[in-house]
């Protein structure tokens, strides 16, 4: 039997019905776990999105499979990181689409968000999810699940609750945490992270948001938009670094259009608490007054206390454990996938790369991780999403390549909707190949599977101009960079031609 306390578990405060309903499926208290039978084909270890899917997938194919989760089955995805987070962004952006709807000539009159009945919903919501990720689930799928603190004890075996699970494979999938950086006076101030966040039962006054990438601004302008008055500390020179800088300059108006203090090349140096209050002291001598802090300032793989070094796994504390293009590690019976092994940190990511273990680690497959073509999106209003390479990266990089941008500004549809702010970007090579994109809209995220789908194939700018949308969508700029595309391809030469064709046409 296992057992939790809310000290462990400050996800599933308040323990209130929803949060109750959350942990009978993901930890249930009266858990009873399996006695190990003979060796496993694969064991997991993890039970978040990597490790729910390595775990199905292996049982599903008819492997023996015992899964290891210490907390919640989930795991950030389900509990503090994609589900609750888009939750409270869905009314976030509700509460400011009331507030605009007098531009579309609607009278809503004053608008008041009931932060604790957003807060309930999204738990209702998060628990209702959850029975995707449930113990019993898994157990029905014919895993053996057991929760527990689990840890290698040798190359070929691992131990939980007592019991010692030997395997033939096994996989390391125990995802990540936030990055706590060296802030003198960071641990007194109480900080809200991922795991503490989603637990609020009321509004912050003033709420700081230490970190500029797509959790930051996400938060930011979601607590902004529910009536917080939110100051964004980003140490470098913009947001979403990662991302394309026009990207990054769209997502900067937005934020300050819905009030949010955005200081750029802001280095926090330390955080006094006074009480209740936190100041936080910025480079250049400023200090900043908050009644919360939301530490958003990156990630670090979860590899303590798992007994990778008598497993014979290296790893590195900042970049996880380590793998090869198979996502094998060092001992070729232990595989790794997820946020603990890879810099792309996305629930998708934890899915596709999951698939390749499963591949290499139970059938001698050669797949590799570096085939899979990633997107990403941030769900800020408006979305970026993205795939491939940058210009910037091309340029860096010495590639040859071509840039096609429509802005949503000339999109029937982005203008009929009053959302002009954005733009599709693709990037393509002197043969008209797409090499990446950018889409910035107000369903990005929507958007940009059609051009995943363009890298992956290798197909061109030319074949998109083929591919006829409905009208009006904002999609359809899609198609227009391809329809511009082709106008370069008129090169003089041509057009002298084409003249000489049509004329010969009326002469007949």
């Amino acid at each position: 039997m296992t057992t939790t306390t809310d000290d462990d578990l400050p996800e599933l405060l308040p323990r209130d019905e929803s949060n109750r309903a959350l942990a009978a499926q993901v930890h249930p208290a009266d858990w009873v776990n399996p006695t190990p039978q003979g060796r496993y084909n694969l064991v997991v270890l993890g039970g978040g999105t990597a490790g729910l899917v390595a775990a199905a997938g292996a049982a599903g194919l008819g492997a023996r499979v015992a899964l290891v989760e210490r907390h919640l089955l989930g795991g950030d995805c389900l509990v503090t990181g994609c589900v609750p987070s888009k939750a409270l962004i869905r009314s976030a952006r509700a509460a400011q689409g009331a507030r605009r709807a007098g531009a579309l000539g609607v009278r809503t009159g004053e608008v008041a968000v009931d932060f604790p009945a957003v807060m309930e919903r999204m738990r209702a919501l998060r628990a209702g999810i959850a029975r995707h990720d449930s113990a019993s689930r898994f157990r029905d799928l014919g895993v053996d699940v057991f929760l527990g603190e689990g840890r290698f004890a040798s190359p070929t075996t691992l131990e939980v609750g007592g019991q010692t699970l030997q395997f033939a494979r096994a996989v390391i999938a125990t995802g990540a945490r936030a990055a706590m950086p060296p802030i003198p006076g960071l641990e007194e101030a109480g900080v809200l992270t991922h795991r503490t966040l989603f637990s609020l039962e009321s509004l912050p006054p003033r709420l700081a948001v230490i970190g500029g990438g797509p959790i930051g601004a996400e938060m930011a302008q979601a607590f902004a938009r529910f009536g917080s008055q939110v100051t964004l500390l980003e140490a470098g020179p913009r947001l979403m670094a990662a991302d394309d800088p026009a990207a990054s300059a769209v997502v900067l108006d937005a934020l300050r259009g819905d009030g949010v203090d955005v200081r750029l090349g802001a280095r926090v140096e330390a955080i006094r608490t006074t009480g209740e209050l936190r100041s936080i002291e910025v480079s250049g001598g400023e200090a900043v007054e908050v009644d919360q802090v939301l530490l958003a300032a990156g990630r670090a793989p979860n590899v303590e206390g798992l007994g990778l070094e008598e497993a014979g796994v290296s790893f590195d504390l900042r970049a996880g454990v380590v793998v090869d293009d198979r996502l094998r590690t060092s001992n070729r019976k232990v595989f790794a996938a997820g946020d603990v092994a890879s810099h792309y940190q996305f629930t998708h990511a934890a899915d596709f790369l999951s698939r390749t273990v499963l591949r290499n680690a139970l059938f001698f497959g050669r797949a590799k991780a570096s085939d899979l073509v990633i997107p990403w999106a941030t769900y800020t209003d408006p979305e970026v999403a993205h795939v491939g390479t940058t210009a910037e990266a091309a340029t860096r990089t010495g590639v040859r390549h071509g840039v096609i941008e429509v802005p949503l500004e000339d999109n029937d549809r982005a203008v009929l909707d009053g959302e002009p702010a954005g733009f599709v970007k693709v990037v393509h090579d002197p043969k008209g190949r797409v090499l990446g994109a950018t889409v910035v809209a107000s369903h990005a995220g929507e958007m940009i599977g059609e051009l995943v789908g363009a890298v992956q194939r290798g197909a061109r700018l030319s074949e998109l101009s083929t591919v006829i949308h409905p009208y009006p969508t904002v999609a359809d700029a899609i198609r227009r960079a391809g329809d511009q595309f082709n106008r370069t391809r008129l090169t003089p030469g041509r057009a002298r031609l084409l003249r000489w064709i049509l004329a010969r046409q009326r002469g007949a």
